[in-house]
């Protein structure tokens, strides 16, 4: 019932962030999570084209977690395979930060994609996710680092 709860309160927590009303168009909807005009181009009462970029999403390790249990996410690690091979997050996608420019259109071909971004400590996954974001991926959650990470890791 306990474990019920602390579920119930995650996703609680989650749609809270996604809906959260700030000054600029929101980059997500609570509902189903998808990208809305702030990634898109929108129109003005002139009838007019702008252009809104997104911004990527930061996120607790618990926030994460419930994500990965209850939606198709990609899991994105961006330290070093050395760190990698260390231990990380099960399912998790390499890509080293360095990498990303050069290599994100093969390792992430949907720019649509929920894409969740963990490093070391929060550094690099926090420059990565602005550079997805800057390279049209449209939601880039960034939840810091594996040394906050309360869960199982894999080797």
């Amino acid at each position: 019932m306990k474990k019920r709860i602390t579920m119930i309160a995650a996703i609680l927590s989650i749609l809270t962030i996604l809906s959260a009303c700030t000054g600029t168009p929101a980059t997500t909807t609570a509902a189903a999570g998808e990208s809305t005009a702030a990634a898109a181009a929108s129109t003005t009462a002139a009838g007019e084209s702008t252009s809104q970029k997104a911004e990527y999403i930061k996120i607790t390790p618990a926030e994460a977690k419930t994500l990965m249990d209850t939606e198709t996410v990609i899991v994105l690690d961006v330290r070093t395979q050395a760190e990698y091979d260390s231990g990380h997050i099960k399912d998790a996608v390499l890509l080293d930060s360095g990498d990303v420019s050069a290599e994100a259109a093969t390792v992430l071909p949907d720019k649509n994609a929920t894409i969740l971004v963990y490093c070391r400590s929060g550094n690099r996954s926090a420059t990565a996710s602005k550079l997805l974001i800057e390279m049209g991926y449209t939601k880039v959650m960034d939840f810091g680092g594996i040394i906050d990470w309360p869960y199982e890791v894999v080797t």
